[in-house]
């Protein structure tokens, strides 16, 4: 085939459209075109240009993946799900999953620690587990992020927010506090705990 146009996208002025024989063929970034010095007039086979497009976009595949990534941390479940809604190739997913774990902004592992040590304020180890679980992170990796943690002082915080402007001592407000202790992830024993705790500082 015979390159016939090469023309910048309207949308994406780093990308071009690249026609041969008078037909688009294929879109391509400009930085592909350039290093690989298509022009107008180059002959060139449709595997050739198959080849350089799959080079293409997982370089634009990795630039978005990095983009989206920079507001804050995600899982390797996440980015793959960001790639697969974009409609890239499995191949291209691979590429970028692992460019990505390379330099290290993937890291399971350390989105738990993270994950943790930020949610542990107001939420219990069983639901923290369960949203590490649907973000793709393997038990591994939250238990090891969990280990030690103690949640008892986090349930008294969230049970004072909660009850603040009720009566602590009717018994549908006390009913409705344990019920919401344990819709935040908190176990029986650390909901307890904390409503008890809250009775002997009053009665002291």
């Amino acid at each position: 085939m015979k390159i016939t146009a090469i023309a910048p996208q309207v949308k994406d002025k780093t990308r071009c459209n690249i026609e041969a024989d008078g037909r688009f063929v294929c879109g391509m970034k400009l930085e592909t075109v350039i290093k690989c010095g298509l022009k107008v007039g180059a002959e060139v086979t449709e595997e050739e240009l198959s080849s350089l497009q799959l080079e293409s976009e997982k370089a634009t595949a990795l630039d978005k993946a990095l983009m989206h990534i920079s507001a804050s941390m995600k899982t390797e479940k996440e980015i793959r799900d960001y790639l697969k809604k974009k409609g890239y190739l499995a191949e291209v997913e691979e590429y970028v999953v692992e460019k990505m774990k390379g330099y290290g902004f993937l890291d399971d592992a350390e989105y738990a620690r993270s994950y943790v040590e930020s949610a542990k304020k107001t939420k219990g180890a069983r639901l923290i587990s369960m949203e590490l679980r649907r973000k793709g992170v393997q038990d591994g990796a939250i238990e090891e992020a969990l280990f030690g943690l103690s949640s008892e002082e986090s349930a008294k915080n969230v049970l004072e927010k909660y009850l603040r402007g009720k009566d602590v001592f009717d018994p549908k407000t006390y009913k409705k506090a344990y019920s919401h202790l344990l819709s935040r992830g908190f176990d029986y024993d650390e909901a307890r705990s904390a409503l008890a705790s809250l009775k002997e500082y009053d009665e002291d």
